[in-house]
């Protein structure tokens, strides 16, 4: 493995993907670490009319910001270099594009950890990017969820 895309959205999940990353960096198996933020497109077309263009690349820019630092700080304590790539649109398909882009030889990636009902109802980046993508794609678990059904039956 070669060039590893690494999407991450500022979650303490993500963190774990960088982990991952940064081992597979330590072990020799990767040459180049992309970083990438994509933040959805949460205005509207005809809302757009109304926002200053420099206002909105503001916006989504500090938004990026945010959710990269802690991931950026991880690859820098570890020493390890890293690209960053910021972008803006569906998440899923903004992912396996920049891959592709980039040539990218696998992603690595958390998982948002909806559990199986909630993902199959709201669907999942993840799960998106799995079906879309051309190059392997690693799931990266963070912390589990707590598991609160023995304490729905306690007394």
């Amino acid at each position: 493995m070669q060039k590893l895309l690494v999407p991450v959205d500022g979650s303490e999940r993500a963190q774990a993907a960088v982990r991952e990353a940064i081992r597979l960096a330590k072990i020799g198996g990767v040459r180049e670490i992309h970083l990438l933020n994509v933040q959805p497109n949460i205005f509207s077309e005809p809302s757009r009319i109304y926002l200053d263009p420099a206002n909105l690349d503001t916006y989504y820019y500090n938004e990026s910001e945010n959710a990269l630092a802690g991931s950026q700080a991880l690859l820098s304590e570890a020493g390890v270099s890293f690209v960053v790539h910021r972008a803006v649109g569906p998440v899923a398909e903004t992912i396996v594009d920049k891959a592709r882009e980039l040539e990218c030889d696998a992603i690595v990636m958390s998982t948002r950890g909806h559990g199986k009902v909630m993902g199959m109802l709201l669907g999942s980046v993840s799960t998106k990017v799995l079906h879309l993508a051309d190059v392997p794609v690693t799931l990266v678990r963070g912390e589990p969820m707590p598991d609160f059904t023995g304490r729905l039956m306690a007394s």
